[in-house]
């Protein structure tokens, strides 16, 4: 062998080795698992080990020897470095090869995306997801409008409208299903802990109230003594407080207002306005706070989500959960629908905040206690959370990582955003919808120009699909390459 072929020989009987390693450090999170998923969670862990390591420099020798460079092997990471060996001359007895192939991962992949969103009738294409508006409830025509364009699955959030508004609006999505033989997915969305603004001090009567860079802002959870000519806001939670400490973060209204926590104080705290990046510069009532360093001590699982859980086991299909953070939140959910239904709507979680991103991986190996489960990137809270300049890399991460687990995705918030309000598309939004085109589904949110969105994406994802399947480059002939020849 060449001085390179010995090089890449070494390092991936190095990474096969890493990997047996980490599965037998890691073997708690997987042994109990039924065997379709217990070989999701292994390749997963496999897939983190690789990604816990700087390949770079064996990839580029890889791909000089005209040799896979393991950048699109997600779903079966070890059996791609299994083949490349073998094509180096390493023997391999038929047990020692790692079950999970391309095919199979691919298999894992779609199978679980069927049950949870249906079966696709074009391949390659995401299935879509529109949300629902109160107006849907009583607009059967719209409805079957929206499924007649491609709309596979509709969205109820119940942090809006109330039980016989939702009941109204699934008694149109099935009869719409009825009328045009066309199937569609109810997905409930909860409503997660509902971290907003409540004004308490100056603009509590309007509503609003002026703020600029250096003014300070008081945080409390008690009317009591609030200062009517200081700025005081209630985080509308309890429990947000107390676990709030010096230099961290806090994000105003999609993060349009950056503050930082100055000073703690019995029941109050000091947040000092650091940035506004608006013209506007107001504090409204019912705008998002967010608290990206801190570790929030309140329950993901709300008394108010826990009233939904009868009604959304008995009409819906599948379950956001919101505000998830941790494998003992998704335990909890689990065990609150146990008590209503031994079966119950698949089970989606909203990765929306850092500490969700942080522990991906336990999320994922949790998830895969259940028969199929699914992931949101929930990117409108999850971009404040982490940063909008690091919000391309984190999307792909967990599109990766995801796929790695044979999960599901579902790409959410403001696909197409400017098509959608006000009829013509950025050129930005189409190079992102196109993007969405790596997920499983896609989801879009309420807009008055739903059907035209619907038509639109279809057709970017159509010439997308054409191109590439999740973030592997297919060829198929192109058009330019035609012409030149022919001239």
């Amino acid at each position: 062998m060449s001085h390179k072929l010995d090089y890449i020989h070494e390092q991936l009987q190095f990474l096969e080795k890493d990997m047996e390693d980490s599965l037998a450090l890691k073997s708690h999170s997987w042994q109990f698992l039924e065997k379709e998923q217990k070989e999701s969670a292994q390749n997963l862990i496999r897939y983190l080990t690789l990604r816990n390591k700087d390949i770079r420099e064996l990839q580029d020798k890889l791909h000089e020897k005209g040799l896979s460079s393991l950048a699109s092997s997600e779903s079966h990471i070890l059996r791609q470095i299994q083949n490349i060996r073998k094509w180096l001359g390493h023997v391999y007895h038929e047990d020692q090869l790692d079950p999970c192939t391309h095919s199979s991962g691919r298999e894992k992949l779609t199978s679980r995306s069927n049950k949870l969103f249906g079966k696709k009738p074009e391949k390659g294409i995401p299935h879509l997801m529109v949300t629902f508006d109160a107006e849907f409830s009583s607009d059967l025509e719209k409805v079957k409008s929206l499924l007649q364009k491609g709309m596979d699955v509709a969205r109820i959030n119940c942090a809006h409208d109330n039980p016989e508004v939702w009941k109204e609006m699934i008694h149109q999505i099935q009869k719409a299903s009825q009328e045009t033989g066309l199937d569609c997915k109810i997905y409930m969305d909860l409503a997660g802990p509902k971290i907003r603004t409540k004004l308490l001090g100056k603009g509590s009567e309007k509503g609003k109230t002026k703020v600029q860079e250096g003014d300070l802002i008081w945080l409390t959870e008690a009317q009591k003594h609030v200062d009517k000519k200081g700025i005081w806001i209630s985080p509308g939670e309890k429990g947000v407080i107390n676990s709030l400490l010096p230099g961290e973060r806090v994000y105003i209204d999609d993060g349009m207002i950056r503050c930082v926590v100055e000073n703690l104080e019995e029941h109050k705290v000091a947040l000092r306005v650091e940035r506004v990046s608006t013209k506007k510069s107001f504090i409204k009532n019912n705008k998002g706070i967010n608290f990206p360093d801190s570790r929030l001590n309140i329950p993901s699982l709300t008394v108010y989500d826990k009233s939904c859980l009868a009604f959304i086991c008995q009409h819906a299909d599948l379950i956001g959960y919101s505000f998830v953070r941790t494998a003992q939140d998704i335990a909890e959910l689990r065990k609150a629908l146990l008590k209503i239904s031994i079966t119950y709507p698949h089970i989606i979680l909203k990765i929306e905040t850092k500490e969700a991103v942080d522990k991906l991986p336990e999320l994922l190996l949790e998830a895969l206690k259940e028969p199929a489960a699914g992931i949101m990137i929930a990117r409108g809270d999850l971009a404040v959370e982490i940063g909008f300049e690091r919000l391309s890399e984190i999307q792909e991460e967990i599109l990766w990582i995801c796929e790695a687990a044979h999960l599901p995705v579902i790409w959410a918030t403001q696909v197409l955003e400017s098509l959608h309000k006000f009829g013509l598309a950025t050129r930005s939004e189409i190079t992102d919808a196109a993007h969405a085109g790596m997920a499983e589904c896609i989801m879009i949110n309420k807009g008055p120009y739903t059907e035209k969105v619907l038509e639109f994406l279809q057709n970017i994802l159509k010439r997308r699909s054409s191109h590439r399947i999740k973030k592997r480059f297919i060829f198929r002939p192109l058009k330019i390459a035609e012409r030149f020849f022919k001239s």
